[in-house]
């Protein structure tokens, strides 16, 4: 995969690669098998999108969202490097609770940071443009593509609006999910995951073989039961 300064992600420096990321990528080993769908929402510049299609292999297939053009741009690039892994087709919207035009703000300090007008977090050291996006909730997706099963959202503080969006098809599809979340939004999601029966695992923590660890984190692991 073709990675950008840009991202800000921690990679370029091994001895500073955040240890729970390799941890979470580990939860994707476990779950992705030859032929899954992913759907990969706020796939930055792809790191879970193409760990992903090389799980999945050459029968599975890989849906990136991404409102950002730059990282459109990046992930097409690189999309084409992988031509024995799985397809990875990239969409480019954001994703919320409802069809609409939203406000997404490029964020100062890097693009793994940018977010939907309304939400964000505190990493972000400003705005330097905004643009216009198409947003789309996921129930609405599934109609148009393949349904998950797994299921990757990180999306900068509007997770809960992409839960809100995504009700019908969870409990239709009912994928495996990792997804950030913000402490203020952590018990509505988790109230929603409940009522689906999904246990919630830490998915900072590394897996254990035949084994969930109970809990959450600020990256969550949920495996419907």
């Amino acid at each position: 995969m073709l990675v950008t300064p840009e991202s800000g992600l921690g990679y370029w420096l091994p001895a500073y690669a955040m240890r729970r990321d390799e941890n979470m990528l580990s939860h994707l080993a476990n779950w992705i098998k030859p032929g899954s769908v992913v759907w990969d929402v706020g796939a930055n510049m792809g790191v879970v999108s193409f760990v992903a299609a090389g799980l999945a292999g050459p029968t599975g297939r890989v849906y990136a969202f991404e409102p950002d053009t730059m990282m459109v741009r990046l992930l097409r690039q690189s999309a084409r490097l992988n031509p024995q892994a799985a397809p990875v087709e990239v969409i480019p919207c954001a994703v919320g609770a409802s069809i609409s035009l939203s406000r997404f703000n490029i964020a100062l300090h890097n693009r793994s940071t940018n977010f939907l007008e309304g939400f964000g977090t505190g990493l972000t050291g400003g705005v330097r443009e905004t643009h216009t996006v198409l947003t789309v909730p996921l129930d609405w997706v599934a109609e148009q593509i393949p349904p998950p099963d797994f299921l990757k959202i990180d999306v900068e503080g509007a997770e809960l609006d992409v839960f809100r969006g995504a009700a019908e098809m969870l409990s239709a599809k009912r994928p495996v999910i990792i997804f950030e979340s913000q402490k203020s939004d952590f018990e509505e999601i988790h109230a929603r995951l409940k009522e689906l029966d999904y246990s919630l695992c830490n998915a900072d923590l590394p897996p254990t073989p035949g084994e969930l660890r109970a809990g959450a984190g600020f990256n969550t692991l949920a495996v419907p039961n």
